[in-house]
């Protein structure tokens, strides 16, 4: 088997996968144009799209009604699938998502641990055929602008694999998943099987994109900065500071290095990410 599926909820759903498995979504690689960690635009924005938020209709009735349902019937999985679907596109809505841009807000990732927990519930009562569609929306909760957790991304993508068994952008979509939560095992199988479907003249491209990922799963950039005469360099924390590393030079003479944290907001050669 290609991938490993040790999970009692996951054998039966993605047993197909052993002939070789297709992963959907991911936050990006410009080859590809898969979502916005690499690159931007392309499948992972049309999956985004065709599977987006309510649009200005309201779901709460429908999550009212499925909620009191999972309560009543906890092993009705057409329930909890129905919970975990409004509850999606009820985040698509004001205020949870911002109109303009498509950013989930703060109410909005609270909502995704809701939609996250339904979803769960679902999976649990282990359906022979897991909804593929929903799957699919799940990688938007679990991926980065959501809730950020790249090991349940992956959980969620080996459920849509099977509908999607030849797209090289999807196995480099899971590769980087995989990768970001350091399951080299999969992320290298999933690598593979990217590169040989790719189009021979992206091949060398793509290869070195996903090497990329590999080595850096949280693609944090150095930076340089110089602050009273001294030069520093470093990465920024969650609080986009730059938490550096005075750069010593030759004539410099020796002792400890010193460390800085900088605030990105002020320092000119520092970027936000």
């Amino acid at each position: 088997m290609l991938f490993d599926l040790r999970g009692r909820h996951r054998r039966r759903a993605v047993r197909v996968i052993y002939a070789g498995l297709a992963v959907l979504f991911g936050s990006g690689l410009v080859l590809f144009g898969v979502g916005g960690g690499i690159g931007g635009g392309g499948i992972l924005s049309s999956l985004s799209k065709e599977g987006g938020g309510g649009g200005g209709t309201g779901y709460s009735s429908q999550i009212k009604k499925y909620r009191k349902l999972t309560e009543q019937q906890p092993s009705n999985a057409s329930a909890w699938e129905n919970l975990a679907k409004d509850l999606y596109h009820e985040a698509g809505n004001e205020p949870y998502t911002v109109a303009n841009t498509g950013e989930v807000t703060a109410k909005g990732k609270a909502l995704f641990k809701q939609v996250s927990a339904a979803w769960q519930g679902y999976i649990a009562l282990n359906p022979p055929k897991p909804n593929s569609e929903l799957a699919q929306l799940m990688v938007n909760v679990y991926g980065e602008q959501g809730l950020n957790e790249p090991a349940k991304a992956v959980e969620v993508l080996q459920i849509s694999v099977a509908y999607r068994p030849t797209d090289a952008a999807l196995y480099a979509a899971l590769a980087e998943y995989a990768y970001k939560a350091h399951n080299t095992r999969v992320g290298d199988l999933a690598s593979e099987k990217a590169v040989s479907l790719a189009p021979a003249e992206q091949r060398t491209r793509l290869k070195n994109e996903l090497a990329e990922v590999k080595a850096n799963p949280s693609r944090e950039k150095t930076y340089t900065t110089t602050t009273n005469g001294k030069t520093y360099t470093g990465k920024l924390n969650s609080k986009h500071e730059l938490q550096a590393q005075e750069v010593k030079t030759a004539s410099t003479p020796a002792s400890k290095s010193s460390s800085t944290t900088t605030s990105s907001s002020t320092t000119s050669s520092t970027k936000k990410k």
